[in-house]
């Protein structure tokens, strides 16, 4: 009888094993796939480098807070920027400000996703912008106004075309803000990925030491083509 109650209790622990649900581990980076009016794309996240500004990121997401706002500033091979702005052009209402982390090593280089910000080093919320461009003049240089950088939290890993879709849209000035497409493209929904997309596993682009080098001696080479070209380097909410 010792046996057979032995026997029936291993049988019972095996099931449970069996039965007992299985928990998947966190994505070492994240993806979060945009739903727009011209497209969608995928944003592949790195925690790993800027650990606040992708919580705050997904933290928008999931509550929602980015379906119904619009891209609202497009500019050819330069930028499109979005995720604040309602259809007419409304701001939403945003949580507290985030800690810059654009010294995290990341560069602004086409294909990349950062956080748009304010006048200030730790004013970014929920406006984000996707480089289509080389922008490295918008990295960490030093601790000054307008040298501070913007953060880097990702890179589009699907889709791209989309982004370089609408950086192609017929523009207007409206208000205060310029370079508004005049069919703002609308972000439908975001959400997070459960089953990540391949991609190609390459790392993001990093920032060279040359390149600090050359911001902290004050040669700027990347400004003054912007400037040449008309673009304004920055990217406020």
């Amino acid at each position: 009888m010792v046996g057979i109650a032995r026997l029936f209790h291993v049988c019972m622990l095996l099931v449970l094993v069996s039965v007992a649900p299985t928990v998947m581990a966190a994505p070492e980076h994240p993806q979060i796939e945009v739903e727009t009016t011209r497209g969608t794309f995928v944003v592949e996240l790195y925690p790993d480098k800027a650990p606040r500004t992708v919580e705050n990121f997904i933290n928008y997401v999931k509550s929602g807070y980015y379906s119904g706002t619009v891209f609202h500033r497009a500019v050819e091979r330069f930028l499109v920027q979005g995720g604040g702005l309602t259809e007419t052009l409304e701001p939403k209402p945003t949580a507290d400000p985030i800690p810059n982390e654009s010294r995290n090593g990341l560069s602004n280089d086409v294909g990349t996703v950062a956080m748009a910000r304010g006048v200030g080093e730790n004013t970014a919320t929920s406006q984000f912008f996707v480089n289509l461009s080389d922008n490295k003049f918008l990295n960490h240089y030093r601790p000054e106004a307008g040298l501070e950088g913007y953060t880097v939290f990702g890179r589009v890993v699907k889709g791209l075309e989309v982004l370089l879709s609408i950086s192609n849209s017929a523009t207007q000035t409206v208000g205060k803000l310029t370079n508004v497409p005049v069919e703002p493209p609308v972000i439908r929904t975001a959400r997070l990925l459960d089953t990540p997309v391949i991609t190609d596993n390459a790392p993001p682009p990093a920032i060279k030491v040359a390149e600090v080098n050359e911001g902290k001696s004050g040669k700027r080479k990347s400004v003054k083509k912007g400037k040449r070209s008309g673009k304004s380097g920055k990217t406020t909410d």
